[in-house]
């Protein structure tokens, strides 16, 4: 059941049923006037989740695909969290497909120097912050924040920062009836290095494998530490 509050915003919203995906986040399925629509309720405190549809309101006026929000009938975007947004017909890529990875780097050329997520931090500000976002290297062992810090560190490059998606993967990615690659679900997003979006050598990929363990050690414990023996060449701890 949606909250009363969100179902008096959206008149006639309805329910359908879960959707998968969205580990951190409510995701259902659902009807506003026999019209599908994809509902979502975000975690984030209201300074993230105002960065975020900031954020997609400017990526969708340079020409980035993508879902369209569908405003309240008062004209908000977000209700305590919940939003809605239309239903993109189509697939999703195959993992390799050069369209997610275009689709990447437009976000990152019209993004350069946009500020950060509140309360988030970069791969750069964390080996001094050490707390940033979904990231609290104080709770991980030790050795294996150190190990984190130093792929990061390895791995960083002159190059100016930008949002990245932070979760880029196909299954966040929808090539609609169009051919055209549509981004969804940027909970996680980010500004950072444009290489935790688009890895090339082995060093980005290390740093890559680094965020991910750390971003889900609190939130997702057991996929972060399944991850943690191909890391370090070591037991998981």
């Amino acid at each position: 059941m949606l909250p009363e509050s969100v179902r008096s915003c959206w008149p006639g919203l309805a329910v359908d049923g879960p959707l998968s995906g969205g580990a951190r986040n409510d995701i259902r399925s659902g009807q506003l006037d026999g019209v599908r629509v994809v509902i979502r309720h975000s975690r984030r405190n209201p300074n993230s989740r105002s960065w975020e549809w900031h954020l997609l309101r400017h990526l969708q006026e340079c020409g980035i695909h993508l879902p369209v929000f569908i405003p309240s009938s008062a004209g908000d975007l977000d209700v305590d969290g919940w939003h809605v947004y239309e239903y993109v017909e189509g697939s999703h890529p195959e993992p390799k497909d050069p369209r997610i990875a275009d689709a990447l780097a437009a976000v990152h050329a019209v993004t350069e120097g946009w500020p950060q997520r509140p309360g988030s931090a970069s791969s750069i500000d964390l080996p001094e912050l050490l707390v940033g976002g979904d990231i609290d290297l104080t709770a991980m062992p030790t050795e294996l924040a150190n190990q984190i810090i130093d792929a990061w560190r390895g791995a960083r490059t002159p190059s100016p920062t930008c949002v990245v998606h932070g979760d880029a993967h196909a299954r966040n990615a929808i090539i609609d009836k169009q051919g055209r690659c549509v981004l969804l679900d940027w909970d996680e997003a980010r500004v950072d290095q444009p290489h935790y979006d688009l890895p090339v050598g082995p060093a980005e990929l290390r740093a890559n494998v680094a965020w991910e363990i750390a971003t889900c050690w609190i939130p997702e414990p057991d996929y972060a530490r399944s991850l943690v023996p191909d890391f370090t060449g070591t037991a998981s701890p």
